[in-house]
Formats: C-alpha cells, sequence, structure tokens
C-alpha cells in the first residue's frame, strides 16, 4: 500500500474531503485504507461487533459515537474480532480502550481518544446509513485513506 494522504489531497484538490478532528492512532498499523462501511451509535457498540463479525474484505469500518467520550466504542476484543476477519480499519469518531493491545494488531484505529467504560449493550445503532462528522459527508461505499497525517475520503477508489 503506497499512498500519502497529503500527495492525494494535492493531486485531487477539488474532490478531496479531509476529516477535520484531533483523531489519534491506536492501532498497529498507521496507513490504511479502503471501501466505507458505517454504524451511527451513542454509547452503544452493538452494531459494531455485528460488523465486525463479518467479512471485512478490506473495509474500513467508520463509526459516528457522536464524540462521546464517555464510553468507549471499541475494545480489543472488538478489534481482535475485525483483525481475524480482514477489516483494513476502523475511524472512532468517540473512543476506545484497551490500547495497548490494539497497537499490537495488524489493524489501523484512528479515535478521539480513551476512557476505559465499556458501552451498554441495548442493540441500538444504524449501520450503512451516510454518516456527518468532523466537516465531512461520509456514505457506505465511498473511499478512505488514513496515515499519519490524517484521513480523507473520496467518492471511488483513486489509488
Amino acid at each position: 500500500m503506497s499512498f500519502k494522504t497529503a500527495d492525494l489531497c494535492d493531486a485531487h484538490e477539488d474532490s478531496v474531503r479531509v476529516l477535520d478532528l484531533p483523531l489519534r492512532d491506536y492501532g498497529g498499523q498507521v496507513a490504511f485504507r479502503g471501501p466505507v462501511s458505517t454504524i451511527r451509535a451513542l454509547e452503544d457498540n452493538s452494531r459494531v461487533r455485528e460488523a465486525v463479525a463479518e467479512p471485512g474484505e478490506g473495509r474500513v469500518l467508520v463509526i459516528d459515537g457522536g464524540g462521546s467520550t464517555r464510553r468507549s466504542m471499541l475494545g480489543d476484543n472488538l478489534a481482535a474480532m475485525a483483525t481475524k476477519n480482514g477489516w483494513a480499519g476502523v475511524v472512532v469518531h468517540g473512543v476506545i480502550r484497551d490500547t495497548e493491545a490494539i497497537g499490537q494488531l495488524a489493524l489501523g484505529v484512528k479515535a478521539l481518544g480513551t476512557c476505559p467504560r465499556k458501552t451498554d449493550k441495548r442493540g441500538q445503532g444504524l449501520r450503512d446509513v451516510p454518516l456527518q462528522f468532523g466537516g465531512v459527508s461520509i456514505a457506505p461505499g465511498e473511499w478512505l485513506y488514513a496515515d499519519e497525517d490524517g484521513v480523507v475520503v473520496f467518492g471511488d477508489r483513486v489509488v
């Protein structure tokens, strides 16, 4: 995988969307890319568990947790399941936990921060719906590219 988000921004200035959030890297894979699958859920990661249990096929799971820092949307067990099932990465508009273990996995993980508290499991949330956060719209099937410089989104694959 050879790309740099800065180069993608330069080459595709008119079509790139840059996620404007102070995301931090937590996974063992800093750079990752793939078609997007989405989840919108607040402090309930039931839909995250459903998604990572399925074949990832190189996709990136984008979770809109509303920016909440009260409950972690991803922990080591779900991250390990995502790795095992072929997900390329996870981007969380919210927080995660078990960062030491997640850092050992061959999975890209970006989040706002951490919280040791798990979510409630109420079966709430929506899968594969358009999301709007960090100044951009993100729809299922679009392409996301992430590296140490940030996260960018395109309607189609560019590299």
